[in-house]
């Protein structure tokens, strides 16, 4: 790795941050958000569709009919399509996939390149530290969630999260949908050792389909061909017909039904973690 090159990204990165903290903390709200975020440059959206070509590339076969690379050039596929997302989260994966398999065939000048898009993540999250050092906690929340889409992977830009909300007051359980915060109207809570969530905002987070049956009191949702149908109060679910047990039954929580988080995002296959410090639920797509 040319560890000039990226000292030197890591710098002119560092100064367009902190002028976008600086904009941020002039105003309020959400044009505070706006501003800093413009002022930052950092790509804020999720190519999904790249993002899940990106992600099958663990499996050659499937890299091989995406990208074409097949035979001992394969890799300059790889090198095409992550110039089109090298500001997107699926940038760190090509990255990383390039580093590890076709290290050899990479020049010193690609490498350098490639390990500051894999690393681009950790260069924002050091920016965010010397933010909350300096005070500017709310600063430091705005560059953290830069952090996490430009790698929403990586579990320990969660924990650095919300150790900032922690401290900005804001505590009980964070959820996050393949990188961002979906809105809710009850808060995520914890019963019985499982966490539940509002069924329709991890639903509509996860594009799926969602409907509720008032006269059986039941809800069901749709995703990629597969049904998940739960009964209020039930520990009895359905998966695609297939009668599954619960720890916990759906409930309906100020008049929101929740749902255990992980059973549903599992049932949709979705991956979902849970970051115990800071009580963060991570959700995103296989």
């Amino acid at each position: 790795m040319n560890k000039v090159l990226l000292a030197t990204a890591s710098g002119v990165l560092a100064t367009s941050l902190f002028a976008g903290a600086a904009l941020a903390k002039s105003d309020n709200g959400n044009g505070a958000e706006k501003k800093a975020e413009a002022a930052v440059k950092v790509e804020a959206s999720v190519d999904t569709k790249a993002n899940k070509n990106v992600e099958k590339t663990s499996q050659d076969t499937v890299t091989d009919n995406t990208y074409g690379s097949t035979g001992h050039q394969g890799y300059k596929g790889l090198l095409n399509a992550i110039e089109n997302v090298k500001d997107k989260p699926a940038g760190a994966v090509i990255a990383d996939l390039l580093l590890t398999k076709y290290d050899g065939r990479l020049t010193a000048e690609q490498k350098a390149e490639l390990e500051a898009i894999k690393e681009k993540d950790e260069a924002l999250s050091a920016v965010a530290d010397l933010l909350e050092q300096q005070g500017s906690v709310t600063d430091a929340v705005y560059v953290q969630k830069d952090a996490i889409k430009a790698n929403i992977k990586n579990i320990n830009s969660y924990k650095k999260l919300g150790k900032l909300y922690d401290k900005l007051g804001k505590k009980g359980v964070k959820l996050y949908v393949n990188g961002e915060e979906p809105s809710f109207e009850v808060a995520p809570f914890i019963r019985d050792g499982n966490t539940l969530v509002p069924f329709r905002a991890i639903s509509e987070a996860l594009k799926a389909d969602v409907a509720w049956n008032e006269e059986e009191r039941s809800v069901t949702v749709t995703r990629d061909g597969i049904s998940v149908k739960l009964y209020i109060g039930s520990t009895t679910a359905y998966v695609d017909g297939k009668e599954v047990t619960l720890e916990v039954p759906a409930a309906i929580a100020d008049g929101s039904t929740v749902v255990p988080v992980r059973f549903v995002s599992e049932a949709l296959k979705a991956a979902v973690n849970w970051e115990p410090e800071t009580s963060s639920v991570i959700i995103n797509e296989e």
